[in-house]
């Protein structure tokens, strides 16, 4: 019997369903400077910034992790795509970048194009939402790498700021605050400690009064970008620096950008931390200790600023519809 590649599991037919279900949608995050359409071998953008005097390119990479696995439980797509594009915007954000363009990796055993379709369309969400274009991306069906019905997400961005605006934290000094933003959940960090201990003991369909819906909406909630307020206080040089926090919790980010020789003094009681960090803890018996290393704690971004400009910052945050709050200082 004659072998071909579909037998083997790679069905070109589906790749070419899902760039069919997914041009509208990414097509849609173009601007002016991306020159290439889908399915070109590189991925075009002209790099004219005429407002910046020396413009300073800004990229980052990452993933969404074990996250999936709630996703593929609930089958539920369309929501991991935004949760990848959001942290990477994060993450040069905090470097007082804006996003350019964001390029994705898609891989899967058997490549089902609706769900790709959802996935891609989450990217596609998040890009417009963060004024970036996906000038680019790669889907790949690998039979037998993966479990059926699973797959893996990465994706890079790339942003610019001027190299005078580039917000790296080294003023930073002993008095110094620091003002915190909610985050809307978990995250995506953490996920293999919340399914070791939440899974085993609750169906993701469980509702809990105090997390307003399902334990699996909860654990779903989309990444948020914190672009908006970033720019709200960069365009006015009122930061110092700031931190995303990811995996390593809120003093393992932080410290990231904090001078040699200082150190943080964190008021662990400035906020209320939301019940699925009290739920994880109690259930699974977690030392604090991993808690605040493992978990952002309700905390997803923290702004660095001068003591005499807190009042300030706060108000410019609150006309932004957000929440902030003074939870400690540089020591």
């Amino acid at each position: 019997m004659a072998s071909t590649y579909k037998k083997a599991g790679v069905s070109i037919d589906a790749g070419e369903e899902v760039v069919h279900r997914i041009k509208k949608s990414v097509r849609s995050t173009f601007t002016k400077n991306v020159l290439t359409d889908i399915g070109m071998f590189g991925a075009f953008y002209e790099a004219k910034f005429p407002k910046i005097k020396n413009p300073v390119l800004v990229s980052s990479v990452d993933g969404v992790g074990t996250k999936l696995k709630i996703a593929f439980m609930m089958k539920r797509y369309n929501t991991v795509g935004q949760d990848l594009v959001n942290h990477c915007v994060n993450d040069i954000a905090v470097c007082g970048a804006s996003p350019l363009y964001f390029m994705d990796y898609f891989a899967t055993g058997k490549l089902t194009p609706s769900v790709a379709a959802d996935v891609i369309g989450g990217f596609a969400k998040a890009c417009k939402e963060n004024s970036c274009s996906i000038i680019g991306g790669e889907t790949a069906e690998m039979p037998g790498f993966y479990p059926a019905g699973e797959f893996d997400i990465a994706g890079t961005i790339v942003g610019v700021v001027d190299k005078k605006n580039v917000v790296n934290g080294k003023s930073i000094k002993k008095g110094d605050v620091l003002i915190g933003l909610p985050s809307t959940g978990l995250h995506t960090n953490g996920y293999s400690l919340a399914r070791h201990v939440l899974l085993p003991k609750f169906s993701l369909k469980k509702k809990f009064a105090d997390l307003n819906g399902t334990l699996g909406e909860a654990l779903l909630a989309v990444h948020r970008s914190y672009l908006t307020p970033i720019q709200a206080l960069t365009t006015k040089n009122l930061v110092k620096g700031m931190s995303h926090i990811t995996g390593g919790g809120i003093i393992g980010n932080t410290m990231r950008i904090i001078p040699k020789g200082l150190s943080l003094k964190i008021d662990w009681f400035a906020w209320q931390r939301p019940y699925i960090y009290d739920l994880i803890q109690s259930v699974g018996q977690v030392p604090e200790y991993d808690m605040t290393r493992t978990f952002n704690l309700g905390v997803g971004l923290i702004f660095v600023v001068d003591k005499k400009n807190v009042d300030k910052v706060v108000g410019i945050l609150k006309t932004k519809k957000e929440k902030p709050f003074v939870m400690g200082e540089v020591g």
